[in-house]
């Protein structure tokens, strides 16, 4: 199309005034030009590798209401088609193919005609293939917002599940997308047989499989809670939805459908690998690194979804609790793109390792550090300040978790000195220290929306509250050894993480003890125990404990950490424990939603991967996908006073693992209770 210079239009005998006015007029209609460009998309729609033809193919934009069907084309004998629609700004598009003949299939019916689907995002490509791992990879990503072929929710949940895609799926290929392809996960975790095995049950429903097969394919893929599926886009929905929900089942049916040849040979199914035992679940899970990433601490996201973290060491080093290089903060894309310079991350202000101090506001970044210091960075991660600017003349040393209230107040725990610092609202001049009666190195920091402040305290087995305008008035709560995290859900029930039940034999850690010290003294024995310990704690805001003896959900709580809850107020729990290495997602006080008989503090599920290593913290994001930060990978290589060499830069863990799609979406960023979309 020829370009319009519409400045040189304008008559010369025009007067500067007028031209302007001139100009201005003509900006709507080149806003508007501008907003109903056309979205043009040729593609092929593929069945077990195969063109599909006579498909039905549509293209729909996605936002915070109904999805609005944009066009529609249908595909030819050798499944090629081409489609174009307004538009829609910043919408998310996707396509769904219906119907047609798989060439040589056989018995072709209306019955197992495949629905298939690409989530494409808000700049398609103008190329794609529609297929079973395209269709796999956008349900799983967009498993919080899809219901039958409508895609709905909010705006940046959307394009963090649309931005995620191509890291399982590449749209324009329908090929594996690059991350998955990673030597992190390629090998390192069961995401790609996942991927693989469920791509191969939607073939099979359209090629080999008999009218028995597709009825017992529909009713394994059913949600917990949910209908029975009518087709294949209905039915991977599904179990994304609640991937633990029937595995047995799906992966007899896998066998039934290409069944392994009893010379050990290749089954036929068409994509490989394919799994060859009974998973636990199917979930789908990619594992991320780099920014400086070694160690994982708290797990913040900002108000965009972006990733923030404190390191505790730095990549590359023989770092842990006896000898340490202290590393930066993270800072990552929702989908995995580190932002953050590689080795040494965000740094500033004097700031060297970062355990469990990470906090976004609503407009800054804070982290504390073990040698006392706190960086303080706008989203950019530069530093809005020096050393200099603290007003505190002591020594600060083993800083810990930071808590910020609704009114912007930040507090932290100084785990060395029994104490907190308080920075009312945000304000980096006015900080001062506060001494609470009975602290024992203070760890986790929430402040409710009465302005309470709940202090979790890792050398001992009690949370303490008080107000924040008068810490004299402090209580106590009993709960397991070694608190650690806390978290608040929507009704404001203070959730709490203990790393050891209150039967767990006595540790002695010397009063005044390092951080580092006290890792390596507690950890040591929680190492060493050959039993699962730990427990989940609930305390009403009234301050009651209807549960007083906590939850461990029969083992699948053990040594945990890191706490937060979802959009649904459930549980999430990073197990620490080298037994386990895992995620345990426990039934919060509402069990709505949940298998009829479900209690509060069940263990729904516990994920685990190759992947998944010794876990300090998990986060939900915007759509619904749970980050789990791998803190250790081998315990020796963190605390022997003498380690392997050619291992002795595992004590850090290796990356973070995202899981696709389990959680009820949560709305960035993390200040007092949990906000739900």
């Amino acid at each position: 199309m020829e370009k319009i210079n519409l400045f040189k239009s304008i008559p010369t005998s025009f007067n500067t005034s007028l031209r302007l006015i001139f100009i201005f007029l003509c900006i709507p209609l080149l806003m508007n030009s501008f907003a109903i460009a056309a979205v043009d998309i040729s593609g092929k729609v593929y069945g077990s590798g195969s063109p599909v033809s006579g498909a039905t193919v549509t293209l729909f934009s996605a936002g915070t209401g109904a999805p609005v069907q944009l066009a529609q084309s249908t595909t030819d004998n050798d499944g090629a088609f081409k489609i174009n629609g307004d538009n829609s700004g910043n919408a998310v598009y996707y396509l769904i193919a219906k119907g047609g003949k798989i060439a040589g299939a056989i018995n072709q019916t209306p019955e197992n005609s495949l629905t298939l689907m690409s989530l494409l995002g808000s700049q398609p490509p103008s190329s794609v293939v529609i297929n079973e791992l395209t269709t796999v990879a956008s349900a799983f990503t967009a498993a919080r917002f899809i219901n039958g072929e409508s895609i709905s929710g909010n705006e940046l949940g959307l394009k963090i599940a649309a931005g995620n895609t191509p890291n399982l799926v590449d749209p324009v290929t329908g090929g594996w997308g690059k991350v998955i392809l990673d030597p992190l996960n390629s090998t390192q975790n069961t995401t790609l047989a996942h991927l693989n095995t469920l791509g191969c049950l939607i073939a099979a429903y359209g090629t080999v499989a008999d009218g028995n097969w597709r009825a017992k394919f529909l009713k394994a893929s059913t949600p917990i809670g949910g209908a029975t599926p009518t087709n294949t886009l209905e039915a991977i929905q599904g179990i994304a939805k609640s991937p633990w929900a029937d595995p047995n089942t799906l992966f007899e049916l896998f066998n039934a459908a290409y069944p392994q040849p009893a010379d050990g040979s290749r089954r036929s199914a068409p994509y490989i690998p394919y799994l060859a035992y009974t998973p636990d679940d199917f979930a789908l899970m990619l594992c991320f690194a780099g920014g400086g990433m070694f160690g994982n601490g708290r797990l913040m996201f900002d108000a965009d979804g972006n990733l923030w973290s404190g390191q505790n060491w730095m990549p590359g080093s023989q770092s842990g609790t006896i000898k340490s290089i202290g590393g930066g903060v993270l800072k990552m894309t929702p989908n995995g793109i580190p932002l953050s310079p590689p080795i040494t991350g965000f740094t500033g202000m004097g700031l060297d390792g970062v355990g469990w101090g990470t906090a976004v506001t609503k407009d800054r970044v804070w982290a504390s550090s073990f040698n006392g210091k706190i960086l303080v960075m706008d989203f950019d991660g530069n530093p809005v300040g020096s050393e200099s600017d603290f007003p505190f003349k002591e020594k600060c040393l083993g800083l810990m978790g930071i808590g910020v209230a609704a009114n912007g107040d930040v507090w932290i725990g100084d785990g060395s000195n029994d104490q907190l610092l308080f920075f009312p609202e945000g304000s980096i001049k006015d900080g001062k220290i506060v001494k609470v009666a009975g602290l024992q190195s203070p760890f986790d920091i929430v402040v409710d929306s009465r302005n309470m402040v709940w202090v979790s305290n890792s050398q001992s087995d009690k949370v303490f509250r008080f107000p924040a305008n008068d810490p004299t008035q402090v209580d106590s709560f009993l709960c397991g050894i070694s608190v650690r995290g806390l978290a608040l859900d929507s009704k404001e029930n203070v959730w709490v993480a203990s790393n050891a039940s209150l039967n767990f034999p006595q540790v002695s850690v010397p009063d005044g003890a390092s951080i580092m010290e006290q890792f390596q003294i507690m950890g040591d024995a929680l190492l060493k125990y050959p039993y699962s310990t730990g427990i989940v704690s609930l305390i009403k805001p009234d301050g009651t404990m209807p549960f007083p003896a906590g939850f461990t959900g029969g083992g699948g709580v053990d040594v945990p950490w890191g706490i937060n809850i979802d959009g649904n107020d459930d549980v999430w729990i990073g197990n620490f424990s080298p037994r386990s290495r895992s995620v345990a997602y426990l039934a919060g006080e509402n069990t709505q939603g949940h298998p009829p008989g479900t209690k509060t503090g069940d263990v729904i599920h516990v994920f685990k991967s190759g992947t998944i290593q010794m876990l300090t913290d998990v986060n939900i994001d915007a759509a619904g996908n749970v980050w789990a930060a791998n803190n250790w990978n081998d315990p020796k290589a963190a605390t022997d006073p003498n380690p392997y060499r050619p291992t002795s830069t595992w004590g850090g863990g290796s990356g973070l693992t995202v899981i696709y799609g389990v959680a009820a979406p949560v709305k960035p960023p993390r200040m007092g209770p949990v906000k739900r979309y």
